[in-house]
Parts: structure tokens; sequence; C-alpha cells
């Protein structure tokens, strides 16, 4: 594959991006997503291999850990599994977590929360990671389906309300359109927005120009193309012969080398994916390649 190899730590060779303007993080990540199951309703893993791979991943030089309260499966909790793994934490760590959905009666994220509930959500973000402070506090709207349609405001205004009290460093939001992303922004600064995106669902290349132009860390979720827009890895064959790579480390290369502002959490519970992903960020890919692959670098 094209590679910088000046450096041993993978992730370490990727730009890094200043969070809120205070936060500086490696822009390729990891997505805790993964550590307790596979999927919201498959069996969960084993704890011990989840602390492995998280132990790993900081190894690597990861310093941008994505989770969710709710991201659990039986009795393995990716928090639990974090806190356990990782605390007490570096002082370069940056934890971002969502809150908003509720679990549903199959133990599924499914209804959302009201303001008034918001609350309780942080606090048990808190306990779980073992922190007086969250780095970055997303409010998740909706479900898998597409953003917009409803105000957030309400919902915004709860989580200020708690940034005020010093629970939260910075806030952003998941899956909003541009409506909801300026309701957000009339209430107090956003410093993240998590969307859909990938190198074959771009959907939302305006909003990410929008975040672009205003400094807001575009954070994909999905980057690999998981959930209902999977990536068709027949579509990049020539990119990943060229380059000696898998379908994962030139989906995340791209979306490297797509915009400044763009940070990947790609997610696993296996080491072996793990190392797999890492090795994304040593591979440089030149314009031929973007242009195939349907961008250019910003």
């Amino acid at each position: 594959m094209t590679t910088d190899d000046t450096n041993p730590s993978s992730a370490a060779l990727s730009e890094r991006f200043l969070l809120g303007g205070t936060l500086p993080i490696h822009r390729l990540g990891f997505g805790a997503m993964r550590l307790a199951a596979g999927s919201f309703l498959g069996p969960a893993r084993s704890p011990e291999t989840g602390i492995a791979v998280l132990r790993r991943a900081v190894e690597l030089g990861v310093n941008h850990i994505d989770t969710a309260w709710f991201y659990r499966r039986g009795g393995t909790v990716a928090n639990e599994l974090i806190r356990t793994a990782l605390a007490p934490y570096g002082d370069d760590l940056v934890i971002a977590t969502k809150v908003g959905p509720l679990f549903d009666s199959d133990g599924v994220p499914g209804g959302q929360a009201r303001p008034d509930q918001l609350r309780s959500l942080v606090e048990d973000n808190l306990r779980s990671l073992g922190v007086d402070r969250l780095d970055l506090v997303y409010l998740r709207v909706g479900g898998l389906t597409d953003p917009g349609g409803e105000s957030i405001a309400a919902r915004f205004e709860a989580l200020a309300r708690l940034r005020e009290e010093g629970l939260i460093q910075h806030l952003g939001v998941s899956n909003v359109d541009a409506v909801q992303l300026a309701e957000a922004q009339a209430i107090t600064t956003v410093a993240a927005v998590q969307n859909s995106f990938h190198v074959q669902d771009q959907g939302d290349a305006e909003l990410l120009t929008q975040c672009e132009k205003a400094g807001i860390a575009f954070v994909p979720f999905f980057p690999l193309g998981g959930g209902h827009r999977p990536i068709d890895a027949t579509r990049m064959a020539q990119v990943m012969a060229r380059h000696e790579a898998t379908a994962a480390q030139v989906a995340l290369a791209w979306l490297l080398a797509r915009s400044p502002t763009l940070l990947a959490i790609p997610g696993t519970g296996s080491l072996d994916h793990l190392e797999e992903n890492m090795g994304a960020s040593r591979i440089r890919l030149p314009p031929q390649d973007l242009a195939s692959l349907g961008s250019s670098a910003s």
C-alpha cells in the first residue's frame, strides 16, 4: 500500500483536529458500539476481548473514543469496559458519548427522551465512565431514519443547561439536517455533528461543507458502511489493488482525505480488525484514486 512509515503508531500518523477549539484529537479514533455485541440484537461479546481491544487502540495512538450508555448487551456494557480498560484516563484521551434514545421492550434503543429525562441519561454516562465531566455529548435524534422533520430545540436547551452546570464540556448533535443544526447553533456552540457518511454515502456533503466553514467536527457513524447503507467493495477494487489494502482501509483513508474536519471512528470487537482499521492512516490516496471514488480532497 502507499504509506508513510516514519512512525510506527498508525493512528498518530493522521492529522489532529482541535475539537471545540480546546481538545486536540487524532482524526482516526475508535467507535465503541461493537464492543458489547456485533449488533443490538446479537449475542454479547467477551468483556475480556473488549478490554484488550480498547487498550490496544490507545497503544496505537487513538485518543478519541466514541461511546454511548446504550451500547450494551446483557451484562456487557461499553462504558464499563472503557472504564475498566483505561481508567484512570490519560490527560489527552477524549471520550464522546450520546444521549437521547431510550430502550424499548426488546432492549433496543427506540423512543426518544424528553428534555426532563436527559439529565438522568447524562448522569448514567458520568457514573458508568467514572468521570465528573463528559468531554463531548451528542444529542442523538430519531432512529435509523433520515434526519429532519422535528424540532430539537427543547432537548438541546436541556443539554446546554447541563453544560452550564459543568457536567459537559462540549455539545454535539447526531442524525440532524441543516435546519436542526441551525436550531442547535442558535442555542449554544456546536462542537461536532455525527451523521451517516462514507465513501458511497455522500448525501450530507452540503452539511459537511457547512461544518467545515464553522469549524465543526463531522464524525460519520457507520464510516465502514454498517447499518442500512452498506459499502460495495467491488466498486473500490482497483484502488484496493493499487494500495494492497482492504475495503475498510480504503474507505477510512478516503474519509481522512475527503475533508480536514472529518473524524473517523471505526468500531470493532476484534483485535485483528482494529489493527486493520488503524492501518488506514498510513494510506495516502492520490488525486486519481479520490476521483475514481467519487470525490477529491478538500
